[in-house]
């Protein structure tokens, strides 16, 4: 049995998220492969052949991969698809672009988000907003997964001396056509991979009142985040939130100010290691799960507590 991992990469170095899926690739068993595709992406597949438990790279290093489209990517794994028993992307963006389009090219369901594996067929996921457990037993011949990164460990990036294979590629299919890419630039650390997140909620009332959570995250060396209502108000851009609709976290210490702790919002945070909620409503649902709570105005907390660090 063998499993294909497809790597998430910007052609120049591996996301942490790949790494995730490799793990999730490990508790299946079987030997694991990953696919690299993309455009002079060759320092990409030097870097996925040293992860611990890669037996073989393939890369496939053509223009039309550049920018990683579905359209062109798709058709690559389904020609591969055959030489597999279990095809997994991490639950990020680019994934569930691309893999959907591959299961519904076999034939086959598509397995999301799962959080656990029983056995080679049976997996864990959540549903109704991380409120239930949903576990899956698949009789796909080729079961296409998604992995939250959050569930499971993420393998070693050095140890391995997996071998680099060169696959052909068919090219552009036509379908579609890469436009352009905003990407947001900052100097913290990217959110669904930092070790500590301060999030704000809709209590902050405006650009201006996140200034607050800015010096705190600064000083604590920690990436930004958001509920949904404090992104739904324009406080601050749409890749902050975090939540059902928005990005998963699992950090090592998980700051909570102003959030009330609406299910949508617990479900993409409650994995975090510590969490720390600070809110003027002693009722608020985000206290049921904090392992410190703190309540008062968070205009009189927050500085003082960004002030003795």
């Amino acid at each position: 049995m063998a499993i294909l991992v497809l790597a998430e990469h910007d052609n120049k170095e591996l996301k942490p998220a790949t790494l995730n899926a490799v793990g999730a690739a490990a508790k299946i068993g079987g030997d694991v492969h990953v696919l690299v595709a993309g455009s002079g992406c060759g320092s990409v597949a030097d870097a996925a052949a040293k992860i611990a438990g890669v037996s073989k790279v393939l890369k496939a290093d053509n223009a039309s991969l550049a920018n990683q489209l579905a359209e062109n990517v798709a058709p690559l794994i389904e020609g591969i698809a055959g030489n597999y028993s279990h095809i997994i992307g991490a639950s990020t963006t680019t994934a569930k672009n691309i893999l959907p389009r591959v299961a519904a090219k076999l034939d086959v369901q598509q397995i999301s988000d799962i959080t656990a594996v029983h056995d080679a067929d049976t997996f864990e996921r959540p549903i109704y907003a991380g409120n239930a457990i949903a576990t899956v037993k698949s009789s796909d011949k080729i079961k296409i997964i998604t992995a939250r990164g959050t569930a499971f460990d993420a393998a070693a990036k050095d140890g391995g001396s997996a071998s680099v294979e060169d696959i052909s590629v068919s090219g552009d299919s036509g379908l579609s056509s890469f436009v352009s890419a905003e990407v947001s630039k900052s100097d913290r650390p990217e959110l669904t991979a930092a070790k500590i997140v301060v999030s704000g909620g809709r209590a902050l009332g405006s650009t201006e009142g996140f200034k607050i959570i800015e010096a705190l995250a600064d000083k604590l060396g920690a990436a930004i985040g958001a509920s949904r209502a404090a992104v739904d108000a324009g406080y601050v851009p749409n890749d902050y939130q975090v939540g059902q609709t928005g990005k998963n976290v699992a950090p090592q210490l998980y700051i909570a100010i102003g959030i009330s702790g609406a299910i949508q919002h617990l479900a993409g945070m409650k994995d975090s290691k510590v969490i720390v909620a600070i809110n003027k409503d002693a009722e608020a649902p985000i206290f049921g799960i904090a392992d410190y709570g703190l309540v008062g105005d968070l205009f009189t907390l927050v500085p003082e507590l960004t002030q003795k660090l």
